[in-house]
This record gives C-alpha cells, structure tokens and sequence, in this order.
C-alpha cells in the first residue's frame, strides 16, 4: 500500500518529519518498508516564460528561444521542439540542473549558438499525458498551470508528494486504505481525526424505476449496494486527483474510472461501473455462474466459468466476475451517457478460489480475499457520488439499492486489564488501556471490549492485549526474567550429532544437506528389488513435480547425485557426508518413523576401499563404539542398499547382533545410472543404534609402569576368510593382557597356495602387575595359535 502524505493530510496533520512518522508507524504495528519523494532527481528547473522565438542561423529544425526565468536577464536556449511560440510558459532545466535517470544539463554551444539550459518535455520530468492529459507526449511542455516564473517547477505541477510503502498483513484489510492508515496515525501519534461522512444531493427520482437488483447467493454477498449516474461527463479528472493517484502508484485515466480508483485506494472498498446500455433487461442479478457459461472480461480474454463462482449477471448473462474483473462491455466508454455504481462485498475465500482458478489477481480481489467490512460499502458509494458532483461529471439519481444480508450483531471480546498485565509483563492502569482502545475505534463496557465494525481481525482477549501493547509501545515494555528455573543446552541428541559433525569435518569431509522428497525413479538407480521394503515410500499429496514426489526411505540416492553433480562439474575428488532423515512407514501410524542417518561418500585419485575402512573405524572410535564386528553383507542383509555395492566389496557393521552400517565400493551399474566414470565409495551408519552402543564416558588409564611385549604373527587362511574374524579370535584368545594387535601385511602370491592368503599381524602383550615373562608371552601366543586354528589358519612356515 503506498500511501500519499498530501492525502493523509486531509485526516490528520503529521507535523514531523517523514522518518519519525515512518518509524513511529512501523513501531505500533503498521510496518513501513519505504518511503520516497516525488522529482527527487530533479533539481535547477524552474518555470520559465519565452518572450521571442527565432530560426537558428544555421540549422533548419532548430529554434533559439529567449526565456525569462525570473532572473536579471533572460536566457538564451536553443530546442529543437517546434511546438513553442512567444508568451509559453515551459519547465526550464538551468544549467548544472539534474533531471530523472541522472541526466545533467550543462551550457554549451548548438550548431555554433550557446544554449543556457534545456526546455523540457513531459517524458523529461518523468511524466505522462496521463498526468497531464492537455500536453503532448512529442513536444516541449506548455504549462496551464497557474505558476510563477522562476518557481521551482517541482512545487508548480505538484510532483513534491512524499509516498511512503507500508507492508500491510493479511489480517488488517482496512490498513489497505488512506482512512485506515489515517486511523493508525491518529492511534499511534494521538493527533485529531478528521473524518467526516460522505454526502452526496442527488436528484429527486427512485432508482427502482430505472434498475432492479436480486441477490440470490446471500452468503457470498452480503451486501450490495447499486446507484446511478445520468448525464454523464466523461474527461480528465482535476489535477489534485491526478496527483494523488500517481503517488498512490496508479495511472489516471479518465474521470469516472479516475473516481473508483480514488474511492478503493481512500475507503479501502473497490468499486466496479457499469454502462447501463450493455445491462440487458436493467436488472442485476447476484448468482452462480451455471454450467457452460462464460464471459470475456475487460481484458478482452475469454473465460469459461464454473458453477461454484459468484458473477454478476443481468437478465441473461454474466456481466462481471464478482470481487475479480467486469465483463468486456461493463466498462465506461467516450459515449456512455448513464452509469451504474456497484459497491458491494463479497466473500473472501469464495474471491480467492474464483481469481486462482481463471488465473487472474486484480486490485479489487486482492482486497476483497482478505474480508472487507460490509458497513464500508455504504459510504464508499456515497463518497463517489460526492466526487461525482463535486467534479460535475454527471447527474446522481437520489436513491440508492442496498441489498444488506450481513450480520450486525455486536461482538464483545473479555477485556481483563489484570490478565493483560499478566499477558504483557506491564503495569498499565485500566484507563490508560481503556484511552487507547478509544483511540483505535473500540467500546469497553461492561467488561467487554467491542472492536468497530472495520476491525475483522479481534477473536480474543490476547488480541486486545496486542492492541493495548502497541499503543502502549512495545519498546516500553519492561524486559522480565523467565519464571522459574531456566535451563538453557543442548539434547543428548543434540549433543551427538554435533560430536559427529566435528569428527567429520577433521577428517576433511565437507557436509551437505539434500531434500527429503526424492524421485521414485532413484530407487531404480541404486538397484533396489522391486520387492524391496524401502520401496514402500510415503507418497507426497501435492509434489512440486515427480522428481519430489515421494519422501526418502533411504539417504543413498540423494548422496549418489550430488556426487554425480561434482563429477559432472570435473570435481576431480570429493569427500563428502550428510546427517540427514529417512522417512520409513510405520504400519498403523499415520505419520512415518524418522531415524536420523550419517551418509559418506568419496571419490578421486588414490581414493579407495581402506580409505573409506579408515574414515568408519574413526568415526566408531570417536563415537565410543568398541569391538564391533565387519562381515560380507549378502542375501539377508539388514540393509536393503547392499544391493548398490560392489557384490565382493560390501561390508556390514555390527555389535551384539545390532546393524550399525553398511559401506562398500557402489556397483559398477548404479556409476552408470548416475554418469559416474570413476570408481565411488560409499557408507551408510544408522545414527540411533550408533547412540544405543556409544560409550562416550571416558576412563582414565594411568600411564603403564611396566614394558611390553611385542610378538609379530604370520597365518596362512582361506581367502574367503574375513580378516576381522581373525582379530576377533586373537583379542578374545590373548585375554587381558593383550594392548594392541595391528594388522600389517596380507599376502598372495607364488608362496601361498592358489585359494590361500598369508596375513600378518602385530601384538603388542603387557600385564599391569608386573613385567612379563617369556614364559607368560609364549603361553598367549599359544592361546591365540589353538583358536585361528579353530577357523582354519595355519601358522605360516
């Protein structure tokens, strides 16, 4: 809504600079997003009077003019406008003088003639033949204003307004007018309003005899209210009108069009009129469209309407879409001679539904979806009939059609000054609230405050406590303690995932966050069964598109394409992870189980498989998670993804029989799926089990008095064999004196038989009692030979 500070002054004088006014509205609840003068590019022009126009000497189009600016001397300047003649009086630019689009006019010579300044057309000073319709749009502006010379051409046409943009909230419909803002400046300043009811003489016939009006769906119109105009007048609106309607941001047309405008931007109820000629039968009808109907609005496009839409018909067909745009011969034309005023309302949401659905916002639907006060219609119509003879363009019929359905039943909301105090933390008297109500419009009596009839936002008693606070100022409310004990900190959750954020980043991983709707075309790309669970995806009701139609039951995809994005980029390596959710199903539930997952992935040159090994080993031992078995993932796995993995680099993690992880090479077909041309490790860690197995608590160990003893080991085994699954043996063998066992080679080759591989490792024994004994270390080792034998190995020769 951009507001005239002329027009506003009409209702209450601001005598303050704009940016106190600005501030001081924005603080008590009309926010201000801006505000600006009109002709701020334009300095040094001046009126200016031409007293003799002669050929220029050399040159055919041009003509040197002398003009008097007011000044000791007349100016000369030359112009190649023929429009000019002796006695005009034009907009001068002076020399040095600054015009819209940072254009500057400086002295200077014309084919060998000096030239003192500029004489400017409309285009020039940023205006229109709209603003002026008696100028021409190609030639020098001839002014008919009545000015001075040497006056500052700003303050001679009135483009010295100030309009300042408020940002209005859906809820306060009447805020999108010049009365209702001059309301709030009368609250928020508690400066005089001066509002006074519209008037209008009128002639003595019965608007019965001339037009009829039914209204057939009364609870999408509660009110509707028609008036004529005879004799009509159609031409250019006065300037003060014109004036006000530009600094308003809209463009005057003609009188009469000029007066609905005027009347929706100042009462905040739009207004349509109709030529009565094309009114078909003089009866308006309120109604439903009906099957098959259509119309061409003011636009000149055809739309075809449906039932559930509000028109306004006459005796045979829809002449207007109600609270959205009129039909194409409803509006006023040069020889319209008789008028009809419609000011009615409409239902909000009924105006919405309608324009969404013919793909058409106006002005007037912008207000009406919002709910207007039907109490408005009935001074809104009375205003421009006023207008109507103030301006002399044309004869009022004296009656009035008012067709009102709406409840004017008064509605009270509690006002409890203890309970707002409470509410606000304030100490205001009840008087002192009651005073500010006042100002706002409302009525306390008998314990009740009862909003005016234009305030179709106030349901509760937390809404007169908002109308109290910011009168009051919300900068002086006094700032209070939270009662009670006030603990402030993170969830353990919370907590954990922030420990597992820092330890990706130290292992130079870079985060990412994806959407949570995916494609189910990506369950195809990681290969997934057609019978797999995670295929059972929450379907999404109104998508953006079906590449965000389902919610995500696993976070691998949404990994694989922004690793395929990096590729694609020439992103020679990439490393990186996402903690996001997985939306799984949950049967009998109507909203889907949310578990948190980590998701690394990785690619570039001398990135492989232990890279990957030795990020996840990281993580579990930062995390607290100890003795964790690694095991082939195959048919049966606990993760349905493996099937995206290398079928013989593919592993599974897990502790005491719960899955933690799953983290391979990805299958050559799913890099293909996604235009992969390298190879790419992935892994898959399900954050709430890795919480259950965490021991984060940390145990101090003191420093060992006595030294170790280190034993390297060589086994020969199956190739099939897990070398996990040996370690696992040598720890639980070793018993509590083993510190430390390292694998360091794993061998295949001319000395190991075909289906064979030699693995080695280092262990490091030492006792916390006393230093041990070759005798002691030897027995260990023993233990540890008898149970890799158990699973096949041999000591290697």
């Amino acid at each position: 809504m951009n507001l005239s500070m002329k027009w506003l002054s009409d209702y209450v004088d601001i005598n303050m600079p704009v940016r106190d006014f600005c501030h001081g509205m924005t603080m008590s609840g009309s926010k201000v997003e801006g505000y600006e003068t009109e002709g701020e590019e334009i300095s040094n022009v001046v009126v200016g009077k031409i007293i003799s126009v002669e050929k220029h000497e050399n040159s055919d189009h041009l003509l040197v003019c002398m003009v008097d600016v007011g000044k000791e001397a007349p100016l000369q300047i030359v112009t190649g406008a023929q429009n000019v003649k002796a006695g005009d009086v034009v907009p001068v630019a002076l020399d040095g003088s600054t015009l819209p689009g940072g254009v500057k006019i400086k002295k200077g010579k014309l084919r060998g003639v000096e030239s003192c300044g500029m004489l400017c057309s409309l285009g020039e000073l940023g205006l229109t033949t709209h603003d002026f319709p008696y100028a021409v749009s190609d030639g020098i502006f001839i002014l008919q204003e009545d000015c001075k010379i040497g006056q500052d051409i700003k303050s001679a046409i009135g483009l010295d307004d100030t309009s300042v943009e408020f940002e209005i909230t859906s809820n306060r419909p009447d805020c999108m007018s010049v009365l209702g803002l001059a309301r709030e400046a009368h609250a928020t300043f508690n400066i005089p309003l001066k509002i006074k009811e519209p008037e209008f003489k009128g002639n003595s016939e019965d608007i019965s005899s001339i037009l009829s009006v039914e209204v057939e769906n009364k609870q999408l119109c509660p009110r509707y209210i028609a008036g004529i105009v005879k004799n009509v007048k159609i031409g250019p609106s006065p300037r003060w009108m014109r004036e006000r309607l530009r600094a308003s941001g809209v463009r005057p047309i003609n009188n009469f069009v000029d007066i609905t405008n005027y009347v929706m931007l100042e009462y905040g109820h739009p207004m349509h009129a109709f030529d009565l000629r094309y009114v078909n039968g003089n009866k308006i009808v309120v109604r439903n469209a009906k099957d098959g109907e259509g119309i061409t609005t003011l636009d000149g496009i055809e739309r075809k309407l449906s039932p559930e839409m509000l028109v306004i018909a006459d005796a045979e067909k829809p002449i207007a879409v109600a609270g959205v745009m009129g039909g194409e011969y409803s509006g006023i034309m040069d020889d319209t001679s008789v008028v009809v005023f419609e000011s009615a309302c409409f239902d909000g949401a009924s105006v919405r539904l309608t324009a969404k659905k013919l793909g058409m916002r106006t002005d007037a639907s912008s207000r009406f979806e919002k709910g207007l006060n039907p109490e408005n219609a009935l001074p809104a119509i009375k205003r421009a009939f006023e207008l109507v003879e103030m301006l002399g363009a044309g004869e009022v019929v004296g009656t009035l059609i008012d067709r009102d359905f709406s409840d004017k039943t008064a509605k009270g909301v509690t006002f409890d000054p203890n309970w707002i105090n409470s509410f606000l933390g304030t100490n205001i008297p009840a008087e002192e609230m009651k005073e500010y109500l006042s100002r706002l419009g409302f009525k306390v009596e008998n314990g009740l405050a009862y909003a005016p009839s234009f305030r179709v936002d106030i349901e509760c008693k937390a809404d007169i406590a908002e109308e109290v606070a910011r009168i009051y100022g919300y900068n002086n409310i006094p700032s209070t303690l939270v009662r009670g004990e006030a603990k402030a900190g993170l969830t353990p959750k919370q907590k954990y995932i922030r420990k597992l954020e820092n330890t990706m980043l130290s292992l130079g991983f870079n985060e990412i966050t994806t959407y949570s709707f995916i494609s189910p075309k990506y369950f195809d790309k990681i290969l997934l069964p057609v019978d797999s669970k995670l295929r059972n995806a929450v379907t999404i009701t109104n998508p953006l598109g079906e590449d965000t139609s389902v919610m995500r039951t696993t976070v691998l995809p949404s990994m694989c394409e922004v690793l395929a994005r990096n590729y694609s980029s020439r992103n020679l390596s990439a490393k990186l992870y996402e903690i996001g959710n997985e939306y799984i199903p949950a049967e009998g539930e109507e909203l889907p189980f949310e578990p948190a997952r980590l998701c690394l992935g990785m690619y570039g040159d001398g990135i492989d498989f232990y890279d990957l090994k030795g990020a996840v080993e990281e993580i579990l031992e930062e995390m607290g998670i100890y003795d964790y078995d690694v095991s082939a993932c195959t048919d049966g796995c606990a993760f349905d993804e493996f099937h995206a993995f290398h079928p013989g680099r593919r592993a599974v993690i897990s502790k005491n029989g719960i899955a933690i992880g799953l983290m391979g090479e990805l299958h050559p077909e799913v890099l293909e799926n996604y235009d992969i041309g390298t190879r790419v490790y992935a892994a898959k860690l399900n954050v709430p089990e890795m919480m259950e197995l965490s021991i984060l608590e940390k145990v101090y160990r003191p420093l060992p008095k006595y030294p170790a003893v280190t034993r390297d080991l060589s086994v020969v085994c199956d190739d099939s064999m897990p070398v996990a699954e040996l370690e696992k043996a040598i720890k639980s063998a070793a018993g509590k004196i083993l510190e430390k066992v390292s694998l360091f080679d794993v061998y295949k080759g001319k000395q190991i038989a075909d289906g064979k591989k030699s693995v080695s490792y280092s262990i490091v024994l030492r006792s916390h009692e006393g230093t041990l004994t070759d005798e002691q270390a030897d027995s260990a080792l023993k233990k540890i030979l008898k149970a890799l034998e158990a699973l096949g190995a041999e000591l290697r020769e």
